[in-house]
């Protein structure tokens, strides 16, 4: 008789967590629930949403008669993730904490506690994903967490697990995922990366899950949810601040984090200056506001203007006239250094130096054909078979070979905008006219 599974589930008090806990013990699994708190400042109104989401965490687990688990990871959190969010939009960036969420608290913090803390044979989430090994194989495998190194080594002989999209490509996450480390993936079911989420809510129903059901599904970034983000950049009250810093972290972070926070309390007067011909349209509070093709509302215009560039130096935010404007579309970018998911370069790629697949920078837009091109120290051009709207800096880059999520990397750097192509065309040909003004 084979012996009884043991399977931490990471409970976040919503249906998703809810029925992969469910599934997992009707498979007969010795399955616990743990919820995480991850970020815990109260909202504007003094009521803190972490409280009520962990309550619904611990009914789901207390109708299905399993363990349950309460764990901090604020600490964690706000060194690893939300000091990194800060520190790129100095730089001008937009940077996306869920990804890092991810890779840093769930698949790290979170798989060494439930192995080395609780006795777990593997870890569940209630991610819409799949991988290539079947639920069973994933036991078989030795959790070795692997050595901070740039390279594996490479007489170590393994069967890579994939990442794979969702039976419901609409709802796939493996974009927030693209992070993750093999070894991480190596010991993790996804229990509803072959279902809808209509079915889910349907097994929800069925199993009385009525509490969880009524939930808004979280949208937005992890920590500021449907909250307005500048209110939230600009207002963040200080001294609520200081207390959990004392609390969380030493001395120095929280100097550094201070820092970053000071700089971002304080509104950064800037101008909207048009990108077609210089004119400054009206000011703003802070560059660090705005994102790449977002609409900028300028007071005492009545038409739409859209941001299609930022300087960092100056504070300016460039805009452009209309939502589908030349300067706004692009189809090169360069990453970082790649996260593979495999851990190494896929071997077309590092054969040929160049690869087609597939890429998006945002979680539900339409995959994108591109080509890769491998550098040297391990980033990636791609090259885009058409120019898209809005590509962003500090996004990050995923790439698919048709069903499997290959990995991510961040956008560091963009090819120059159709507006700037189409600027330099008309300059080459007035500078040919000028040369032969009989032609």
């Amino acid at each position: 008789m084979q012996a009884v599974r043991h399977v931490v589930c990471a409970m976040s008090g919503g249906v998703d967590s809810a029925v992969s806990a469910l599934l997992l013990r009707n498979r007969g699994y010795q399955v616990t629930g743990v919820f995480m708190n991850n970020w815990d400042m109260v909202d504007e109104y003094g009521a803190c949403s972490g409280e009520k989401d962990c309550e619904d965490a611990y009914k789901v687990c207390r109708t299905l008669d399993i363990p349950f688990h309460q764990v901090s990871y604020v600490k964690e959190y706000w060194l690893e993730v939300f000091s990194y969010f800060l520190n790129e939009y100095e730089k001008g960036r937009t940077p996306n904490p869920d990804v890092l969420c991810n890779k840093h608290i769930k698949f790290n913090h979170f798989l060494n506690y439930a192995i080395n803390n609780l006795g777990a044979d593997a870890i569940a989430t209630g991610h819409y994903a799949r991988t290539s090994h079947e639920d069973e194989e994933i036991f078989q495998h030795q959790y070795l967490k692997r050595p901070q190194s740039l390279f594996r080594n490479r007489f170590d002989i393994r069967n890579n697990v994939k990442l794979l999209q969702a039976a419901d490509h609409f709802k796939d996450q493996t974009f927030f995922l693209s992070q993750i480390s093999q070894h991480a993936l190596r010991k993790t079911l996804f229990p509803l990366g072959g279902l809808t989420k209509d079915f889910v809510k349907k097994i929800a129903a069925e199993a009385g899950f009525h509490h969880v059901l009524k939930r808004k599904e979280s949208m937005g970034i992890c920590f500021i949810g449907e909250r307005n983000f500048e209110k939230f950049i600009l207002e963040v009250s200080f001294c609520r601040l200081l207390l959990k810093l004392v609390c969380c972290v030493g001395f120095i972070t929280l100097c550094q984090l201070l820092f970053f926070f000071y700089k971002y309390l304080e509104p950064h007067p800037g101008n909207f200056v048009s990108i077609e011909d210089g004119k400054i349209l009206g000011t703003h509070k802070g560059w660090f506001l705005f994102t790449l093709g977002q609409r900028a509302r300028i007071g005492g215009l009545r038409d739409a203007w859209f941001v299609v560039d930022k300087d960092v130096a100056t504070g300016d935010v460039f805009v452009a006239p209309c939502t589908d404007h030349p300067a706004l579309f692009r189809d090169l970018l360069r990453t970082d250094r790649m996260h593979w998911i495999s851990e190494e370069p896929p071997a077309e790629l590092v054969h040929r130096k160049m690869m087609e697949c597939h890429f998006r920078f945002q979680h539900q837009m339409a995959l994108v054909p591109c080509v890769l091109t491998l550098n040297q120290d391990g980033t990636v051009w791609a090259t885009l078979v058409k120019p898209i709207r809005a590509l962003t800096p500090g996004q990050y880059a995923v790439f698919y070979k048709g069903e499997e999520c290959l990995g991510s990397g961040k956008i560091v750097r963009l090819g120059p905008s159709l507006h700037t192509l189409q600027m330099g065309q008309e300059r080459m040909k007035s500078a040919e006219t000028a040369k032969d003004p009989l032609t």
